[in-house]
């Protein structure tokens, strides 16, 4: 490992990793002029082939996506940059993430918590939007829903088109595939 140039803010950081293009950087998030999450958004926007590692005393929650979703390749703590920090360049400039054990505790649990908030809002759907969804999926006309659920046909049509919006679906067929997805819908049997 070779230490090839040392920033003083996040504007210098990105100006050097332009200029050096070093494998990897080490950023702190407090930092003056620029911090250290928009210098990792810029040097990641520039498509530099460098790889960020975040070395920093905030271990809380609401850093850690942040800097993931800027573009960082790792989050090191600092209280633990003496057992840590050599292991942490090593991963990053493989190409691979390191995240110290409670992070990616905390990205699981952020993980479960979205999947579940899908599974039970389908997507941001409300429950209108699900029922419209559902008797589409089983093949009822807009009149026919619109007579089941007391509303107007053109009201149907624009449930469906929110529905449609919503999941980035363009086909009667993908939301037909949707729907099994979800468990709206049980595939036939023969």
């Amino acid at each position: 490992m070779e230490v090839v140039g040392e920033a003083a803010n996040g504007r210098e950081a990105v100006e050097v990793a332009e200029r050096l293009r070093p494998d990897v950087i080490v950023m702190d998030l407090s930092m003056p002029v620029m911090g250290g999450l928009d210098a990792t958004k810029q040097i990641t926007e520039k498509g530099l082939p460098t790889r960020v590692l975040v070395l920093t005393v905030h271990a809380e929650h609401q850093y850690l996506l942040p800097v993931l979703q800027a573009g960082g390749a790792g989050y090191v703590l600092k209280q633990a940059a003496d057992t840590e920090l050599i292991q942490a360049i090593r991963t990053v400039h493989r190409g691979e993430a390191f995240l110290y054990p409670t992070a990616a505790s905390m990205l699981l649990q952020d993980y479960r918590r979205r999947v579940s908030a899908n599974e039970d809002h389908y997507d941001g759907l409300s429950e209108r939007e699900r029922e419209v969804l559902q008797y589409t999926a089983e093949g009822f006309s807009s009149q026919e829903i619109a007579d089941r659920l007391f509303i107007s046909a053109k009201t149907v049509d624009t449930y469906r088109q929110r529905i449609m919006d919503k999941l980035n679906i363009h086909h009667r067929s993908e939301l037909i595939r949707y729907a099994l997805r979800k468990g709206l819908l049980t595939a036939p049997t023969d």
